[in-house]
């Protein structure tokens, strides 16, 4: 708070006094009192208006640059009133009883908005868990019958299951401490899952499915890896190139501070310009305006549930000639296989 413009907002007061100080003064001359006792009484008077001026001006400016700076400083500024030391001037009270009503309104309204948010997810929790299980039962009469049901009828059912396991763990990711349960998980049983799971897809689309030296054991929770790399490996079907080599293979690489999950597939691969924004949410790329079938979302929540699992992923690609997606486990996620 700077004296200049405190004094700017107090030109009033002190055209005021001025006004009212000539007064006194023809007043006094008027009454013929005398010189010396003139100049006393103006001083005074003069003196107990700077007086007034810069007590006042103290007190304002303690308070607003204590607000200022921990408005500035806070990364949530809606806390400033828990820092703020109550005023002792009538405006400054005002301000702050004004903050603290709003403050706790503010509070009152989002706790409201996350029961309704938390009562919203666990209505879409268990309408997905009702829905997946007529779903499954369809995957499996079509697994069945595959040989008197349409190749196009199957890769359908399977979007709609992997579109609703994408709406299931996105719901999920914003409270994943919830709902993960971390514990040591072999890396293979994990992908055999996925690779069943896949299996007709992968048929269809004459993918060689490659998976070695993955028999190893990391600390993570396998539901999450399992739709993480399920993600992953959809992708790559869905990206492949129209040749008869096509291939996804799937390995770990290891060193003293860190265990490196491997899925690397010779796809369409992805552009240069569209890698840096594989991972934001909704973004499709040039391989989503070639494929209509693509939400920009998988990639996403896969980002999103590794980071809350202290798992690292990056993507490294070339143009029609492969795509390489890296999930890093850290040191102490490893552990030696026990026979």
């Amino acid at each position: 708070m700077k004296l200049s413009r405190y004094l700017k907002d107090k030109l009033y007061f002190i055209i005021l006094f001025l006004t009212f100080l000539s007064l006194i003064i023809l007043l006094l001359v008027g009454f013929k009192v005398s010189l010396e006792l003139i100049i006393v009484i103006i001083s005074l008077l003069v003196i107990f208006a700077i007086l007034v001026l810069i007590t006042e001006y103290l007190k304002k400016r303690n308070f607003y640059n204590e607000f200022i700076n921990i408005v500035d400083k806070l990364d949530k500024k809606y806390l400033v009133i828990e820092m703020l030391n109550p005023p002792n001037f009538q405006e400054g009270e005002i301000l702050y009883n004004k903050l603290y009503g709003i403050n706790k309104s503010m509070l009152e309204n989002i706790k409201n908005y996350e029961i309704s948010m938390n009562d919203f997810k666990d209505y879409i929790e268990m309408w997905i868990h009702e829905v997946k299980i007529p779903l499954s039962s369809l995957v499996l009469m079509l697994h069945n019958n595959k040989n008197n049901i349409s190749s196009k009828m199957v890769d359908q059912v399977n979007r709609l299951d992997n579109y609703v396991d994408q709406v299931l763990f996105y719901v999920r990711a914003e409270n994943a401490e919830k709902d993960y349960l971390i514990k040591k998980t072999y890396l293979n049983k994990v992908i055999n899952k996925i690779a069943l799971k896949n299996k007709d897809y992968i048929l269809e689309n004459n993918i060689d499915f490659n998976v070695l030296n993955c028999e190893k054991k990391v600390l993570t929770d396998s539901k999450w890896l399992e739709f993480i790399i399920d993600q992953i490996i959809n992708n790559s079907i869905k990206y492949k190139r129209e040749i008869a080599s096509s291939f996804i293979k799937i390995y770990t690489e290891e060193n003293n501070e860190e265990l490196r999950l491997i899925i690397y597939d010779n796809g369409i691969g992805i552009d240069a310009k569209d890698l840096p924004r594989v991972f934001d949410k909704t973004y499709t790329g040039t391989n989503g305006r070639l494929k209509s079938k693509s939400t920009g979302m998988g990639l996403y929540i896969a980002k999103n549930l590794c980071e809350k699992l202290g798992h690292k992923i990056a993507i490294e690609s070339k143009v029609n000639e492969y795509t390489k997606v890296i999930i890093t486990f850290n040191k102490e996620s490893i552990y030696d296989v026990l026979d």
